[in-house]
């Protein structure tokens, strides 16, 4: 997404899918005198207030291209309507150009704009911005294997500001922004809540640096899934706003497909192609799966997660006998897992349970954001991780980099901690109480009323907090219609969570992108 490190690192791909929580944001505190006296002075007392932004310049060379571009860090203050400060929202805007007079970026106004986000709910952009879309990146080793520290960034060739400006949000309690002196967290964390805030940074930055001409893109990672999707229904609803396109970067909009549940046998139908990629990637199927290409083996897994197995499911004890041990032994096929397993899970392993049991004689864990990554288990006993392999791979790295690229090469300085993961929770999913948390319905409802709206997805075979499969699957029940689905791209690579660590899907992930950006520019 255990320890604490782990349980933290689950912020970055979604908190865990699970009926709508019942808690709902506390109301606002009453004004204190001091806000009370900013009303009376007015707007021209606020504008001094405002928050400052480091300006800097740049070059990266992308595609044997040399771009020159602006790099903008700093906050925008977000309001009322009755112009009291709400937040202060981080963001770092890469716009390729130059800088007027007075330091600040000259813009194209009609140049493509894209607003980029993690997940979570509760994480940073960094992951983003550092590992596929700004000008620089960290550097993973493409073997999976555990980079030893210190970090730092190199240059992003796989960038995507030759095609596309950049704007990264930190949402509120992210990064380093936070609510405003006297207004209480809960007004942002929540479902609704954090789209409507998220939704009114587009419309003031599109508003403050005259972007309201340019071709309009939003892209979301992991829970920016669930956030993307509303996102583009809420600009069209609240302000007017028309996207060209929405990018899904490994994400979900349906936490049905995620949920492990006695009542819910979704997830174990569409983690099961997953489990299948990751035993051949580790050499754990029978001779004859891991002679085919890895394509292969999840096109027959796939075909056998939507027949017999879930018939099996479906049917539970009613299913003859027979049948049952004939889906159990393809199953076990497929997986890597021992029979005996499969019939003490009844046939629903967990993607925790797969993690433990797929090496446990080698006492090895499987990473859940990226299966690639083994680690070693602290005992062979029990049936949980204790922690991610693939998570402590990335974090350490990610986060140092980070820190150090905005005060050494953005020159931004905050006294406060950059919040990787912030503290978010509780969480309130208030629309969605008793029923599976969806912005599956927003989205095709955006689509349907923007007829130009065009949808990419980027999923990782090696995903086991997003699988690819699940994407599909959310696809096809959430767009009837063959002209939505035409409308909605889906791209797989041969990586996990974060596809772009891996440089060979970071090269075709761009390919994909630029592609798929001509398609939905006009």
């Amino acid at each position: 997404m255990l320890c604490r490190l782990a349980t933290l690192l689950l912020l970055l791909a979604l908190a865990t899918p699970s009926l709508a929580d019942h808690h709902e944001g506390s109301e606002k505190e009453k004004p204190t005198a001091e806000k009370a006296d900013k009303q009376d002075d007015g707007k021209e007392q606020a504008d001094d207030d405002e928050p400052e932004r480091s300006v800097t310049t740049g070059s990266v060379t992308i595609d044997g291209q040399l771009i020159e571009y602006v790099a903008t860090a700093g906050k925008l203050v977000q309001k009322d309507d009755s112009l009291d400060e709400k937040a202060e929202v981080f963001f770092t805007a890469y716009t390729v150009g130059t800088k007027d007079e007075e330091g600040e970026p000259i813009s194209d106004p009609d140049r493509p704009i894209t607003f980029c986000f993690n997940g979570g709910p509760g994480s940073a952009s960094l992951w983003l911005h550092l590992g596929m879309l700004g000008p620089k990146r960290v550097k993973l080793p493409d073997d999976a294997s555990f980079p030893a520290p210190p970090y730092g960034v190199v240059e992003n060739p796989y960038s995507m500001l030759d095609v596309t400006d950049l704007v990264m949000i930190d949402p509120v309690s992210t990064g380093y922004s936070r609510p405003a002196e006297g207004e209480k967290k809960s007004q942002f964390h929540g479902l609704n809540e954090d789209v409507k805030s998220v939704a009114q940074f587009v419309h003031d930055y599109v508003t403050e640096y005259g972007r309201w001409r340019s071709p309009k893109f939003v892209l979301g990672e992991s829970y920016g899934g669930i956030r993307g999707a509303a996102l583009a229904d809420e600009l069209q609803d609240r302000y007017r706003m028309y996207l060209n396109g929405v990018v899904f970067i490994s994400a979900v909009f349906d936490f049905s497909t995620l949920h492990f549940a006695p009542n819910n046998d979704l997830p174990y139908l569409l983690f099961m192609p997953g489990y299948a990629a990751t035993a051949w990637r580790h050499g754990a199927l029978d001779e004859e799966l891991q002679g085919k290409s890895l394509e292969e083996v999840i096109a027959l897994a796939e075909e056998f997660a939507y027949g017999d197995y879930a018939d099996a499911l479906l049917q539970g004890a009613a299913m003859p006998e027979a049948k049952r041990e004939e889906v159990t032994q393809e199953l076990s096929r497929l997986t890597g897992l021992s029979v005996e397993y499969l019939q003490a899970c009844d046939l629903r392993v967990s993607m925790w349970r797969f993690s433990k049991e797929l090496l446990r004689d080698q006492n090895l864990l499987i990473g859940r954001f990226d299966s690639r990554y083994t680690g070693p288990d602290k005992n062979r006993s029990g049936d949980s991780m204790g922690y991610d392999p693939s998570g402590t791979a990335m974090t350490g790295l990610f986060s140092a980099a980070m820190n150090a690229y905005l005060k050494e090469e953005l020159e931004y300085e905050d006294e406060r901690v950059y919040e990787v993961f912030g503290s978010v929770h509780p969480w309130s999913y208030k629309s969605h109480q008793n029923r599976y948390v969806t912005t599956a319905e927003r989205l095709r409802e955006a689509m349907t009323a923007n007829p130009s709206l065009e949808v990419f997805a980027a999923c990782g075979y090696y995903d086991l907090a997003t699988p690819a499969f699940a994407m599909k699957h959310t696809r096809d029940h959430a767009l009837l219609r063959k002209d939505l689905r035409n409308r909605f791209t889906i791209d797989f690579y041969e990586a996990g969570h974060m596809m772009y660590i891996h440089e060979p899907s970071h090269v075709k992930l761009r390919d994909d992108l630029v592609e798929w950006y001509k398609r939905a520019t006009p």
